[in-house]
């Protein structure tokens, strides 16, 4: 099983794709897809799509796992444009015929570090301790996208014991999406 966590965002979309190893996941690779366009959204776009797709397509994951869009009542326009990213990143699995998952924040947060409230140092600590790696991983955004990878990994091999985990108001499960409809 490889999976390809994805932490979207328009000027950079961390992506980390982890695999199988024995009773743990295993890192294959990690980096991110830069929106460089400033000023043009549908340039913007174009870039994170071509480069996620390029992702998809070298590393051949069996599954996406992707944040679920948040927002903060005080900027809606930021969840309107993290809206933009999302949906050409779901467009890029789709085409690859890839099954999509979201997990929230909170929900990546409590199972990779056991806080739904985490910061993204204890992220990033978390994700360098499960992976064995001899730096956290930067920048955030990467750490980000092996956090949501390593989750959908356990939630896939040990849901039973990590559901149970969940704080009250949380998703207790990943929200699944099939491309083929």
């Amino acid at each position: 099983m490889r999976i390809l966590g994805i932490d979207p965002g328009l000027n950079t979309t961390g992506y980390g794709v982890v695999e199988r190893d024995g009773s743990r996941p295993r890192l294959c690779e990690a980096g991110v897809v830069r929106g460089r366009t400033r000023g043009s959204i549908t340039a913007r776009v174009e870039e994170i799509h071509h480069g996620v797709a390029e992702v998809i397509e070298s590393l051949k994951p069996d599954a996406m796992a992707i944040e679920e869009l948040y927002s903060h009542y005080a900027r809606p326009r930021t969840a309107i444009l993290m809206g933009h990213a999302r949906g050409v990143i779901c467009l890029a699995a789709a085409q690859a015929g890839i099954p999509v998952v979201h997990y929230s924040a909170t929900q990546v947060k409590k199972i990779t570090t056991g806080s739904g409230r985490a910061s993204k140092a204890q992220v990033q600590l978390a994700v360098q301790h499960e992976l064995g790696l001899t730096a956290p991983p930067e920048p955030p955004d990467v750490a980000d996208a092996l956090a949501i990878a390593i989750c959908h990994y356990y939630l896939r091999t040990r849901p039973a014991e990590l559901l149970g985990r969940g704080t009250q108001g949380e998703s207790r499960g990943p929200r699944n999406e099939n491309p083929k409809r």
